[in-house]
């Protein structure tokens, strides 16, 4: 339990809509009427994600909203264990996955505007193995078809560049991006239980890149912010750990967000899901919690709703909280401007990629209802959440289950903006 909001709310209403005096360090809750929401409307997000739970897409779920730099909406709602029945609660653990290569985008921006590194440095500058990469050019099988998890077929190409820190950030470079070369060629010497990122990120410069660099869109998974991570500690001289915790982490008071939870916060871990037709299946996490040497940048966070929104808040509030700065409002409009625009091969229409996070640059094209310039990301077990610069909303959804329905976060996002009556 941290010092910040929690105790206060839990003698609040289910919903958490009662003002309440708090410490300064943390964002305070209020009506929502006061920041131009509508509290009966509001009950529609327990609706929304109440239909997913009675379908089985979840076991449970926090959701949080805020406004105008103020709680309006924080619930609970569902179990995080089917097995023991134990209620959701508001300030249960998630693993957010790919929810930590915001924060690792933000490591990489506090660290261009200190002048440690540019976007448009070449990754080997940093990390020598990366110098002189090859593309994996697939050759197409002659004679009988291939056996089953037989490894592809593919010749290299040098490279036309180098990839830098921007591709990295963007999803443009080819690393590691899914493509049958690099996913057979990564698995020949996967990372092994003790490794660190000085460790094994070097051992990635000699896999091939799936494509030339920048000429199209395709997500890397864990490589890409993984190497990322790896550069924070070059430029900085600490750990990504220690870089995050000294930086972020404790500045903002997210005191409940790390790599490796603590054991006294296990009780709090909501238990992972695997959907899979119409049901939930149990996904054994122990290796993961018991992992306490590899920082992963790509998706190795867990935190809360509550620590979550105080560095979403930071971003919207363009790049500071509670009096202290940590980007400027122009690092944060460099963050989350499409620098990988909806034209690109990869990139759905109306969605542009910034610097670690998505970027709406066309709601109507993408079906999305949120504002256009709305930005965030996801996690691979079905957290979400964004940042809607126009109508100065925080949307966090927190939930636990691998082959998430993401038509839930549609669902979310539509139940917050039709509750916006101002």
């Amino acid at each position: 339990m941290n010092n910040r909001l929690r105790p206060a709310l839990r003698t609040m209403a289910a919903f958490g809509l009662i003002a309440c005096a708090l410490p300064a360090a943390s964002i305070q809750a209020t009506k929502p009427e006061d920041v131009g929401l509508s509290q009966e409307r509001l009950g529609r997000i327990h609706e929304a994600l109440q239909r997913h739970i009675d379908e089985h897409d979840i076991a449970g779920a926090v959701a949080l909203i805020a406004r105008r730099g103020r709680i309006a909406y924080f619930a609970a709602q569902g179990v995080m264990d089917l097995d023991s029945k134990k209620p959701m609660t508001k300030d249960d653990l998630f693993w957010i996955a790919s929810m930590s290569k915001p924060i690792t985008g933000t490591a990489i921006m506090m660290l261009l505007e200190e002048g440690k590194v540019r976007l448009s440095d070449p990754v080997s500058k940093f990390i020598p193995e990366f110098r002189g990469m090859k593309v994996a050019v697939l050759q197409e099988r002659t004679g009988p078809p291939a056996a089953p998890g037989s490894a592809p077929q593919f010749y290299t190409v040098p490279a036309s560049r180098e990839i830098t820190i921007r591709d990295l950030l963007t999803h443009v470079s080819g690393l590691a991006s899914g493509g049958a070369a690099s996913s057979a060629e990564v698995a020949k010497d996967p990372r092994k239980p003790g490794e660190t990122l000085a460790s094994y990120i070097p051992r990635l410069g000699v896999t091939p890149l799936d494509f030339q660099p920048g000429t199209r869109w395709s997500y890397s998974p864990s490589a890409g912010f993984d190497t990322l991570g790896r550069i924070v500690e070059i430029a900085s001289g600490q750990s990504f750990n220690q870089f995050l915790q000294q930086r972020l982490f404790e500045p903002l008071a997210m005191h409940d967000t790390f790599f490796h939870p603590p054991d006294d916060r296990l009780p709090r871990v909501a238990t992972t899901y695997h959907r899979d037709a119409g049901a939930l299946t149990k996904v054994d996490q122990s290796a993961r919690l018991a992992n306490t040497t590899y920082f992963s940048g790509a998706g190795g966070l867990m935190t809360d709703a509550e620590d979550y929104l105080q560095f979403a808040q930071m971003l919207l509030n363009g790049g500071q909280l509670n009096g202290k700065r940590y980007l400027s409002p122009k690092t944060v409009e460099l963050m989350s401007s499409v620098h990988a625009p909806d034209t690109l091969p990869g990139r759905p229409k109306g969605r542009g990629f910034g610097l670690s996070v998505q970027v709406v640059n066309d709601a109507i094209a993408a079906n999305y209802r949120v504002s256009d310039g709305s930005y965030g990301w996801d996690g691979a077990f079905g957290t979400h959440f964004w940042i809607d610069p126009k109508e100065k909303v925080v949307g966090i959804l927190m939930i636990q289950t691998n082959n998430p329905n993401r038509e839930l976060d549609r669902d979310f996002e539509n139940a917050v903006m039709q509750a916006i009556v101002e």
